[in-house]
């Protein structure tokens, strides 16, 4: 080894010691006759001093060298004498007797510090320079205890690791797939895997009852900050299982992570059917660290003469307390917010209820003041208090309001940092309705099972069906989510008749499962959870990007090694594809 110690761990216990330390230069001063370095590594920064009384040429070499060179050295432990708290090693230095430079460096293109001076695409482009800065250091290092704390819980309760393949088949359903031409099987194509769903079905069909995987997938969408192209899953699967020993196991999941990992007990783990989410927050994943709940209001302000109410499909409200003496400023910044075409309401009433007991509102042409009195008596609001109201086409004000309302969390500061909220959102519909294909579409996947009791109407009402799904939901970002599964052909041959298959589609997209079913497939079900967005929301970080070691751009490109690219037409034609370049 070309190093006893790292740069993170030597002590002022350890002062006298003979050490050698390889890493990378951070800094270099110069002070008098001394050179000051700070030498990094991926655990920490030691200072290195070099003496030009004791070894003046050891001390001209030591101040030619660059920042990000490549250096091994050998000295003696010393106690430092203005010591630096900030740091774990701050209590002592290196006085160096020999010095290799293992490697020069060009000069980096922006700073290797916590405040650096790149922006995001230049630090994507040179992402392996980036990964030196102590905060992505952080980042990986979070992500890697959490993977190992997943597989330390999932392995105490008996839950097996097992591979699942990347070369799959395509299926309609889900998001679009990423595929990958076969040049044994020119014209056909292979896929990569959306989730390994069916696999661990199979697996379940097989007997290997408590299955996981951290595992890659892939999906051809459109990107934001918490997607992309491909990503990391907690995949899982139990069998003998009903609903409730699913979440209660991964409940166990949630609190062991939050305990090992933050230090934090979470306990509460309550559960929202899915239309009572939509009606109290606009949102099947809602921050529940605060209130301020959806009142619907149609009953109240209808009828009054104003057209953009009486047109309306919903009239609903938010309190916000203590913001009854909003200034018009502040009124009308709230008013341009939803009016933002990523928000889409078309404008904003407020009703104020000043702290004298007055009443002030923005229609108040058209309502009394017992009008509105009514209104504050259905929020149950106080002096002081100040109501905004939306209405509309009922699907786009709830969101709109969702949105309202977490931007009133945030001006207001409810979003309490370092709390963590968690809320299963339970009932799920097990099919939506596509006017574009004009068919039936599984709000999750074909192969949830509907809820026993909705059985009877699937195919009569579809739309009321609903599925024994659930996802977890954790400071309004959804961690993952899962359901039961079908588990005998005959119900799932009827669930793919709803979803528009004919019997030789279904065949030959999911014979295979089918086939399986008729070997006594016990009843099962799993969860799968966005694993990037569970180490950011540890992390309490905006973007998954930042927790990934190489990830993709908004536009789905890798920037450092400029992917996707072109192939030539050599192997273009090797793999049975035409070009017309």
């Amino acid at each position: 080894m070309l190093r006893t110690h790292t740069c993170g761990e030597l002590r002022i216990s350890q002062t006298g010691q003979n050490v050698s330390l390889c890493g990378w230069i951070q800094r270099n001063r110069e002070m008098g006759g001394l050179t000051f370095i700070d030498l990094r590594d991926r655990y920490g920064i030691t200072q290195l001093v070099f003496n030009m009384e004791l070894n003046a040429s050891l001390c001209g070499d030591a101040r030619k060298l660059g920042r990000e060179f490549v250096v091994c050295i050998q000295g003696k432990v010393a106690e430092r004498s203005n010591k630096n708290p900030k740091i774990p090693t701050g209590d002592i230095e290196i006085l160096v007797e020999k010095l290799t430079i293992l490697n020069t460096s060009k000069v980096p293109p922006f700073t290797i510090e916590d405040h650096t001076d790149g922006g995001e695409e230049l630090r994507m482009k040179y992402r392996y320079l980036d990964l030196r800065r102590d905060e992505n250091k952080r980042n990986m290092l979070l992500r890697h205890r959490m993977a190992i704390e997943v597989r330390n819980y999932l392995n105490s309760k008996n839950f097996i690791e097992i591979e699942t393949p990347f070369l799959i088949k395509s299926t309609p359903e889900g998001a679009r797939d990423y595929v990958v031409p076969s040049r044994m099987n020119e014209g056909e194509f292979y896929a990569l895997p959306q989730s390994p769903q069916t696999f661990k079905q199979l697996l379940m069909v097989a007997g290997y009852d408590r299955y996981f995987q951290i595992v890659r997938c892939f999906r051809d969408e459109d990107l934001r900050a918490d997607r992309q192209p491909e990503f990391t899953q907690i995949d899982c699967e139990m069998s003998f299982v009903n609903q409730d020993d699913i979440l209660n196991t991964f409940e166990g999941l949630a609190t062991h992570l939050f305990k090992t990992i933050l230090d934090v007990d979470v306990a509460d783990f309550p559960q929202l059917p899915y239309e009572e989410a939509l009606k109290l927050y606009g949102s099947d994943k809602p921050d529940i660290r605060f209130g301020m709940t959806f009142i619907e209001l149609n009953t109240l302000m209808k009828g009054k003469g104003f057209r953009v109410v009486d047109d309306a499909g919903l009239v609903v409200g938010i309190k916000a307390e203590g913001c009854g003496e909003y200034s018009r400023k502040q009124l009308d910044a709230l008013t341009d917010f939803v009016r933002k075409p990523q928000v889409g309401a078309t404008g904003l009433v407020y009703i104020k209820y000043n702290p004298d007991g007055s009443i002030k509102s923005s229609v108040d042409k058209f309502y009394s003041p017992e009008d509105m009195k009514q209104v504050l008596d259905e929020f149950q609001a106080k002096p002081g208090d100040l109501i905004l109201i939306l209405a509309g086409d009922p699907d786009q004000i709830r969101s709109s309001m969702s949105d309202l309302r977490l931007e009133m969390g945030k001006r207001l500061n409810l979003m309490t940092s370092g709390e963590f909220k968690p809320l299963w959102i339970v009932d799920f519909p097990l099919l939506e309705w596509d006017e574009e294909s004009q068919r039936y579409h599984a709000k999750h996947h074909p192969f949830t099972s509907p809820k026993e009791e909705d059985i009877p109407i699937l195919e009569s009402d579809p739309v009321s069906v609903r599925a024994n799904a659930y996802d977890l939901v954790i400071n309004g970002v959804e961690i993952g989510g899962g359901s039961v599964r079908i588990h005998n052909k005959e119900l799932q041959q009827q669930l793919f008749k709803v979803l528009g298959f004919s019997d030789e589609e279904a065949t030959a997209q999911f014979g295979f499962l089918m086939n399986a079913f008729e070997y006594g497939a016990p009843p099962h079900g799993g969860i799968a959870f966005g694993f990037d967005r569970w180490v950011t929301l540890f992390g309490r970080g905006e973007s998954i990007r930042d927790f990934i070691a190489f990830p993709k751009n908004n536009a789905g490109r890798d920037v450092m090694i400029d992917s996707p690219s072109a192939l030539s037409n050599e192997k273009l034609n090797e793999l049975g594809i035409e070009t017309t370049r």
